[in-house]
């Protein structure tokens, strides 16, 4: 039989209501990815890339259209059932690191596991910490580290339960050159080791260029992919 895709949309819709008219911002959006594949999404600025996102991890519900994450047609479900998906089989990486200010780094790492009910792994979270470089770090609070380093802990949290798929919005986008390839590379290394399946958006189109597969919006629409 065929493997289902980790992640699957049907003619993916969203518009707004706005002074008695509508406002479409993504437009009958198919697409499939495998487990463990790589996609970017790529676009000029307001063309529907986070939106996309948003609605394929389940963050918002689309006004018509499908999808269906890691085998769950997230139609049906509520918040609380999507957040369920979420919390199974989901990671997350955004641009400004959504990092909680009165937790250290090892404690916002623990965060998804707690959020699981399976009870604080701190060995795996330690593990994943000094896997991007932030081992002696771990017991510093995000006001104490730098851009880079809080996305570090970030990309630490995304991987400490195991996700099957990986939604990265504009990763690099609050990051310098340096800073930002190096992210880039562990980000791509994880994924690689873990099997991850990713979600990447982004406007560098060179970074885009290291996924397998890249769609491309404009006005709410594929016009490459």
């Amino acid at each position: 039989m065929p493997t289902v895709p980790i992640l699957e949309t049907r003619a993916l819709t969203k518009t707004y209501g706005r002074a008695g008219s509508t406002l479409t911002v993504l437009r009958d959006v198919d697409l499939a990815l495998a487990r463990g594949d790589t996609l970017a999404i790529v676009g000029p600025s307001g063309s529907g890339q986070t939106t996309l996102l948003g609605l394929c991890a389940g963050l918002d519900s689309p006004s018509s259209g499908t999808v269906a994450l890691a085998g769950h047609d997230l139609g049906p479900l509520d918040e609380d059932a999507r957040a369920r998906v979420r919390n199974d089989h989901v990671g997350f990486i955004f641009q400004n690191f959504q990092l909680l200010g009165t937790l250290t780094a090892l404690e916002n790492v623990l965060v998804p596991l707690e959020l699981r009910g399976h009870g604080a792994d701190r060995g795996q979270a330690e593990q994943l910490l000094a896997k991007v470089g932030l081992g002696g770090r771990m017991h510093h609070y995000p006001a104490q580290l730098s851009g880079g380093e809080q996305q570090r802990v970030a990309l630490a949290r995304a991987f400490v339960n195991r996700p099957q798929i990986l939604f990265a919005d504009e990763p690099t986008g609050n990051l310098d050159g340096d800073t930002a390839r190096l992210v880039v590379d562990m980000v791509f290394d994880l994924n690689a080791a873990a099997g991850t399946a990713l979600v990447l958006v982004t406007h560098d189109l060179e970074l885009a260029k290291r996924c397998r597969h890249v769609i491309r919006l404009r006005n709410g629409a594929v016009v490459a992919n």
